[in-house]
């Protein structure tokens, strides 16, 4: 293959900033979930696009924040290992929000690393002609990027500039991962996406950030597909939220998520729910691992 490119892309930003919905979009598939609850990405998310004449590796990272707990800052540290270990890091913001705190958290760490780093300013399907003109200008006196590309993952407006963009910061190299393959992440881990997901959407406050789903059980029984998992919570108190009035919340749950898994397994599901307290699981450490989120952890072991 002459002349073929293959890298890594770490696509970087504040929470919120659509960084999932990028990454769905470009690869015109489900990949990552979605909400719009801060922190939706917990692992590091590959998207593997391959076209006839480069392979692009898009790193999905969590929100990078201010960490309030462990958990926090293992989401942090999972973003910066993807941003050390890329060929170009695209930084996506909120077109139609000014530089900030959590900006500015961000690009101190940029500034260590030394890479190209192309700025992709998304929702601009909320402004206007001269807004972007004004907000390119702006983002443009922050930092000196070797690339500005302004974007609507949600449109799925000016996609192709970007993938141009980015092929000219990748070596030449060959495909590292076979043709077909769209990510990195096997089946089980996101049936468990799948359901956290639906349970982002359906609860609000600490409960969303305090939900991790693990598979126990997955078994086929003749063309059905039966599947136990366990939500664990952090707090009695969610754990009585989540099940709800009569076990209205999680069936409600449950029901939303057998109609996906159905459409991703191509089989009927029959899921089973129950939901755990592992008391402020979010400070410590042991537990993070034990849940697959500390990333870093699970390859130095390896």
């Amino acid at each position: 293959m002459s002349n073929y490119k293959s890298g890594f892309i770490a696509i970087v930003g504040r929470p919120n900033a659509g960084k999932s919905t990028l990454l769905n979009a470009l690869l015109k598939e489900k990949i990552a979930i979605m909400s719009d609850k801060p922190n939706t990405t917990r692992n590091n998310i590959s998207g593997i696009l391959t076209n006839e004449d480069c392979q692009y590796v898009f790193v999905d990272t969590p929100g990078i924040h201010k960490p309030q707990q462990q958990l926090g800052r293992v989401l942090n540290k999972n973003a910066y290992s993807a941003m050390e270990d890329c060929d170009v890091i695209g930084w996506i913001v909120d077109g139609s929000q000014a530089f900030g705190t959590g900006d500015s958290f961000i690009l101190k760490r940029i500034e260590t690393l030394h890479k190209p780093v192309v700025l992709i300013m998304n929702k601009i399907d909320k402004l206007g002609k001269e807004q972007l003109l004004k907000r390119l200008m702006y983002w443009q006196k922050q930092y000196d990027f070797n690339d500005i590309v302004p974007i609507s993952a949600l449109d799925k407006d000016n996609l192709e500039e970007l993938l141009k963009v980015f092929k000219g910061y990748l070596p030449e190299g060959e495909p590292m991962f076979p043709e077909e393959m769209k990510s990195d992440h096997d089946i089980n881990f996101r049936m468990c996406e799948i359901v956290r997901e639906k349970i982002l959407f359906k609860t609000h406050e600490e409960i969303p950030h305090s939900v991790a789903v693990i598979l126990e059980r997955k078994e086929k029984r003749g063309n059905r597909m039966y599947l136990q998992m366990m939500v664990v919570v952090d707090r009695e108190s969610q754990k009585g939220i989540l099940i709800g009035k009569q076990a209205s919340m999680i069936r409600s749950i449950r029901l939303d998520a057998q109609k996906e898994l159905k459409d991703m397994l191509g089989c009927s599901v029959d899921l089973e729910l129950f939901v755990r307290v592992e008391k402020n699981w979010r400070n410590h450490e042991n537990k993070i691992k034990e849940f697959g989120l500390d990333e870093l952890e699970q390859i130095d072991e390896d």
